[in-house]
């Protein structure tokens, strides 16, 4: 009897986590690509099916039998429901982050949409951290009105302000941690101890459900799920995706989320692209911990060149021994061997008025714009190359001047993505960069 690919393997469970992003789940039945040694990519709208029968059935079964594909082979109808690509990138990225199951839109802000959407309705109430990334914001503030959706802002920082603020109507707390761009920590753990004590009250079909946007510290430096949290969100076009090419998102949670977030996304679209999900799986998650490691390595490096600084007010990265909330980052940001991860995003605010602070950080970001080599003036984040932006007039203009000096967002302020350049290279743009603002 001849031995198969699959029987000749060792079990998965001997390895680490760092072998299992590169090599994923060899034992998907989403497609049985045993002889691939490189996932295959489908690019097919609509599958040919046998007979009306097995047409019905793909139908009828969508979407509660594609939930275990190892019991049995789903029928692929159509792409908006679901094709194998995208649901291999799927059984990864649930693996990654520690969920029961993953599902993949066609951008981080379509899979934010899809995990609040599936939880409220017309008179519901949000609770969200007083800082998000711009993009969100704006979901919040433009759009749930008009479903006539209540939103309301916290500080998050301080989880037990969040009994005087949940109400008979609230069902999601959402924040960001890291947040964007203040770097600030939000105890997830801390939050969840508080939901619970209002769930335990509740009936199940009106428990909070607490969403936590991942995509700053990536599964690699930090799991969500473990520390309570119902749901997680990723813009895979970020450090997932790491090269800059594809757009993405992502929810990740349990076995109860995943009808109706699959049902959203069948409705609603935004559905990820198989060409997308496919270098996602190929590229992008396999090379996430080598990235993860190289890039935080050289954050913590030009933090501690950037702390010393005579131009610079303050520097807020979590490796630093000074980072105000050293003992949660510590904590809450590990890698998946126990070790302190860090990340590899920075934020850095230079000295003076709000004014003369402002002009400084336009100054810097001009300059690396027109001299960089190594560095990039743009937006995103997560990339192979190191990425600067100033959030005050760029990622959170949406914001109002009050609002952005109330959430810590500086007219000085800049954020760093960064890449896998030599770090002495970035640290010498930095320090020319720095030389020739007032």
């Amino acid at each position: 009897m001849e031995t198969t690919a699959r029987t000749r393997r060792g079990k998965k469970s001997d390895y680490r986590m760092r072998t299992h992003l590169i090599h994923g789940n060899f034992e998907s039945k989403r497609w049985d690509y045993d002889h691939h040694v490189i996932p295959p990519i489908s690019s097919s709208t609509t599958f040919r099916l046998s007979s009306v029968e097995r047409a019905a059935r793909g139908f009828s079964e969508f979407p509660s039998a594609v939930l275990d594909p190892g019991v049995k082979h789903p029928i692929y109808v159509y792409d908006r429901y679901d094709e194998p690509t995208r649901g291999m990138l799927e059984e990864n990225l649930a693996y990654a982050e520690g969920g029961d199951c993953a599902v993949a839109f066609s951008s981080g802000m379509a899979a934010i949409s899809a995990a609040l959407g599936i939880h409220i309705s017309a008179g519901d109430h949000i609770l969200a951290h007083r800082m998000l990334y711009g993009g969100t914001h704006n979901l919040l503030r433009l759009w749930m009105p008009r479903f006539r959706v209540a939103v309301d802002y916290c500080d998050l920082l301080h989880p037990t302000q969040l009994r005087k603020l949940i109400a008979p109507r609230t069902r999601v707390v959402y924040f960001e941690t890291p947040i964007n761009p203040t770097m600030e920590l939000i105890d997830i753990s801390a939050v969840r101890k508080v939901v619970d004590e209002f769930n335990s009250k509740r009936p199940p079909d009106r428990h909070i459900s607490t969403i936590v946007d991942n995509t700053f510290a990536t599964p690699f430096c930090q799991r969500p799920l473990q520390l309570g949290a119902d749901l997680v969100v990723h813009s895979l076009t970020k450090n997932i995706g790491g090269f800059g090419t594809d757009m993405g998102g992502v929810v990740i949670g349990g076995t109860p989320f995943y009808v109706p977030l699959m049902q959203y996304r069948r409705d609603f679209g935004g559905v990820l692209s198989p060409k997308a999900a496919w270098a996602f799986l190929v590229y992008g998650l396999p090379t996430l911990a080598a990235r993860i490691v190289n890039q935080q390595k050289t954050a913590m490096r030009v933090a501690e060149f950037l702390k010393s600084h005579p131009k610079i007010a303050r520097v807020v990265y979590p490796g630093l021994d000074c980072f105000p909330q050293r003992d949660l980052a510590r904590r809450q940001m590990v890698s998946y061997d126990g070790k302190f991860a860090p990340g590899h995003m920075l934020y850095f605010v230079l000295k003076g008025d709000h004014e003369t602070a402002r002009k400084a950080a336009d100054g810097f970001a001009n300059h690396v714009a027109q001299f960089s080599y190594c560095m990039t003036l743009a937006v995103s984040l997560g990339q192979i190359k190191t990425l600067v932006e100033i959030p005050f007039s760029m990622t959170h203009s949406g914001l109002s001047a009050e609002e952005k000096l109330q959430t810590g967002t500086d007219p000085g302020g800049i954020r760093i993505s960064f890449g896998l350049e030599d770090w002495h290279d970035i640290i010498e743009d930095i320090r020319t960069a720095l030389d020739h603002i007032c």
